[in-house]
Order: structure tokens, then C-alpha cells, then sequence
């Protein structure tokens, strides 16, 4: 199939079949970057009342760059993947104060800009701007691959080369942001990864994949992610005016700048309850305590990772004071931004 044909048929197909979405609805690169941001890992259902949150919250990069990062965090809370809404505060902050609240207006100079990868560039550049460049993510790598027929291995070096080439190609220069709407709503919803809707297909005729019998094998994707295990036992220590002590998780590690409760983290998945109170990092606590209760083991599984955690509940007969103790009630602590394994154990079994 000719580069014109293709893109001449995704154009035709797509005012029929698109979904009403409200970042499809301007030009605004404020929106449509927070509407890619929050559309990494994420489906449109899932991020679609996110996106609506933050445009409820912060109407503009303005208003964005002006919030603590706390309040940026708790909105975020559920979508997983902190780093991002991290990234998109920082650089919420440097487009005001260095850019006087301006976008850059051009893939390149986007690319410059923390957080803001080669398809998140594309993605502002064609829709904002209209700039002839093409938009790589995962639905458009499997209508290339199937239409096309090119067996290369998309998570290699030669894959992503080969296959933002041949995006880069097909844009139409008359109109390079619905034919990048296109191409990936056709991916989402026509194209898909199981049962791809062959039958009504406009490419039908010219897919090589389809002509071939290798609808379900393309693309190819040999990337292998490595898990690991991690046990988590955390401590949650009651006070006598029913407030639970929390600490916020620093440095680099998973869920960093949110909160969480005292956490020993340990080789084996199963520890005795004598041996987690004489742990060397069982917290030094100026006050009587008892052990209430201890949960289940849950699993949440990470991209990377899966955590194994444990709950031990602890209430204290006495307020307990020092540095490095804060507790917080109720109210306080449905603002704090917790990760989603913390905030659904709080809602089954304390609120």
C-alpha cells in the first residue's frame, strides 16, 4: 500500500469512528500535553476522569506550576507511575518561570523539556501546531507492523529506527494532526492487540499481515522485563486519639514524595512476630504498645516489581512525641498522597 492510499483511508475512516474525547477538542498544548502525560500506561477510561481533575484544579500551566507538589501527588493518587506527574510539575515550573508560560512550538525544542519523551513531542507538535511529524506509541507500532508486514523486533534499537521512519513518511503535510489522531485511534479500537476487527477493515486489501495469516503475530516484541520480589511489613502505630502515624517515602525508590506507614522491609516473605519486634529497625517508641492485629499478605504487582505487604496494627497507650513521629487523623490523612496498595487498606479497614 502507497504511503498516500494509507493515509488517505485513515483520514476517511476516522470522523466516523472516533471517540468524543476532550482533548480531541482543542489546541491548547497545555491540555493536550497533560491529556498525554496522564494517557502513559493508562487507558482513556481510566484517565479520562484524571484528566478532567486536573483540568477542574488547574485550568491553567499556570495554575499547575503554582501548586505544591503534595496536592499535585494526591490528585494523581491511583494512576501509578508517580514520576510522571513529578516530571509534569517540574516542568509546569519551568515553562512559567522560564519560558514566560509559553510551549515551545516545535518537536525539537519540546524534546527538551523533562518528561516529555519523542512521542509526547509528536504528539504536541501535530496537535497543537500541526507539524508534519509522526506519532510512535504502541497501537501505531502494530498498524505499521501488520499493514506493512515488518517483522522487526519493535523494542530494539533497529525496530524503534525503522518504524519512526516509516511513521515520519506517512504524514500527510496538509494535515498531519487528525491523520496522527488517526492512526492511533485506528490501533485502539479497530486494529487491536486481540480479535482485531479484520472483517470491516479499510486496510484490508492492502495488509500484508492479513494477506499472510500473521495478524496475530506482528508486531514482534521480544523485550523481556525482569520482576522482583520485595517484602514489605508495615508497622501501623495507633494513638489514643485514634490517629495513625505516617512518614513520607524519600529518595529514589518506588513512591518517593508519597506517604506511607513505618516500613521494615525484609529478605523473606514471613517473619515470626518476635522476630519483627527485636528487628533492628523495629522504631524506638517512648510508650506502651501492644500488637492488635496482623493482615493477610497482599500482593501488588508493579511494572518491575512485585510487593508482597504485610500489616501489623499497634496501638499505643500514650501520645508519642519526637522527630520522627507525625500522626494524622482522618481528614488529614485522606489529603496526604498515598500509594493505592495504602490508600484501599486504609478504606477497608479503618474508614
Amino acid at each position: 500500500m502507497d504511503s498516500q492510499t494509507f493515509s488517505e483511508k485513515l483520514l476517511q475512516w476516522y470522523p466516523e469512528f472516533r471517540r468524543d474525547l476532550p482533548w480531541r477538542n482543542t489546541h491548547n498544548p497545555y491540555y493536550i500535553w497533560l491529556s498525554e502525560v496522564i494517557l502513559q500506561q493508562t487507558r482513556v477510561k481510566q484517565g479520562l476522569p484524571y484528566y478532567e481533575k486536573f483540568i477542574e484544579n488547574f485550568p491553567t500551566i499556570q495554575d499547575l506550576a503554582q501548586a505544591d507538589e503534595q496536592t499535585v501527588l494526591r490528585l494523581w493518587q491511583g494512576l501509578g507511575y508517580y514520576s510522571r506527574a513529578r516530571n509534569m510539575h517540574h516542568t509546569a515550573q519551568l515553562i512559567v518561570n522560564q519560558l514566560d508560560s509559553k510551549f515551545p512550538a516545535s518537536y525539537q525544542e519540546l524534546l527538551k523539556l523533562k518528561g516529555i519523551g519523542k512521542y509526547t513531542a509528536a504528539a504536541i507538535a501535530s496537535f497543537a501546531y500541526n507539524e508534519a511529524v509522526g506519532v510512535l506509541d504502541g497501537n501505531v507500532y502494530r498498524v505499521l507492523a501488520r499493514t506493512f508486514g515488518i517483522a522487526t523486533d519493535i523494542a530494539s534499537t533497529q525496530g524503534e529506527k525503522e518504524f519512526r521512519a516509516l511513521a515520519n513518511s506517512l504524514v500527510p503535510a496538509h494535515n498531519p494532526a487528525d491523520y496522527n489522531q488517526a492512526i492511533m485511534e485506528f490501533g485502539a479500537i479497530q486494529c487491536t492487540p486481540q480479535k482485531p476487527n479484520c472483517m470491516f477493515c479499510p486496510l484490508l486489501d492492502g495488509c500484508v499481515a492479513y494477506q499472510s495469516g500473521q495478524v496475530n503475530e506482528l508486531p514482534i516484541k521480544n523485550l523481556k522485563i525482569k520482576t522482583k520480589e520485595r517484602y514489605f511489613h508495615y508497622l501501623i502505630f495507633k494513638n489514643t486519639h485514634q490517629q495513625l502515624a505516617m512518614k513520607k517515602r524519600e529518595g529514589k525508590d518506588i513512591w518517593s514524595g508519597l506517604y506511607d506507614f513505618y516500613l521494615l522491609e525484609t529478605a523473606e516473605k514471613f517473619i515470626e512476630t518476635e522476630d519483627l519486634l527485636h528487628h533492628a529497625y523495629f522504631p524506638k517508641i517512648d510508650a506502651n504498645f501492644a500488637l492488635a492485629k496482623e493482615s493477610a499478605v497482599y500482593q501488588h504487582n508493579l511494572t518491575h516489581q512485585k510487593i508482597f505487604a504485610k500489616f501489623w496494627h499497634f496501638d499505643l497507650d500514650a501520645e508519642v512525641l519526637g522527630t520522627h513521629w507525625q500522626f494524622y487523623g482522618k481528614s488529614e490523612i485522606d489529603d496526604l498522597p498515598k500509594p493505592i496498595l495504602i490508600a484501599n487498606y486504609l478504606e477497608k479497614h479503618f474508614f
